[in-house]
């Protein structure tokens, strides 16, 4: 499966579905802040999303769900549980929160979606190293939806 890799802001891509990293649920919301890609949905996005992810209850590892955009102009938004307990992104959930999203996506008949770079963020992983493990993982499917890594770029200040 072909990915693309651009720079830019994950919220400003003309897509049906954006994915967001997030974390296993296991902690109360009032103990969260989003940050992040998460923190960028609930600014421009609102909390839907957030009352939506939390009636899922715990994710599993590498697991993913989908929730409705809020109201960003996407179709859904696909959570994906990529740290673990530690708040560290590893091979294994980097790799198969790539594959729940993509399962969820295929299973839905979405055409387009764009991710973050899973684990680079709160997972501590570099970006570099998170993008090789996506990368592998999109390698080994096969799907009729076009994706895309979006690396965050920051804006500069003048």
């Amino acid at each position: 499966m072909h990915v693309d890799i651009v720079d830019g802001d994950l919220l400003d891509q003309d897509v049906e579905v954006i994915v967001n990293a997030w974390n296993r649920n296991l902690f109360p919301a009032w103990l969260l802040i989003p940050q992040g890609v998460s923190g960028a949905i609930r600014k421009r996005g609102g909390r839907e999303p957030f009352r939506d992810l939390r009636k899922h209850g715990l994710l599993p590892l590498g697991g993913a769900v989908e929730t409705g955009a809020g109201s960003l102009p996407f179709k859904a938004i696909i959570h994906v549980a990529g740290i673990n307990l530690l708040w560290t992104a590893t091979k294994y959930s980097i790799q198969q929160s790539v594959r729940s999203a993509m399962e969820i996506i295929d299973g839905k008949g979405y055409r387009s979606v764009a991710f973050p770079v899973i684990g680079s963020g709160s997972g501590s992983r570099s970006r570099e190293k998170a993008m090789a493990y996506m990368i592998e993982a999109f390698g080994t499917l096969n799907s009729g939806a076009s994706a895309r890594i979006v690396r965050y770029d920051r804006p500069t200040l003048a």
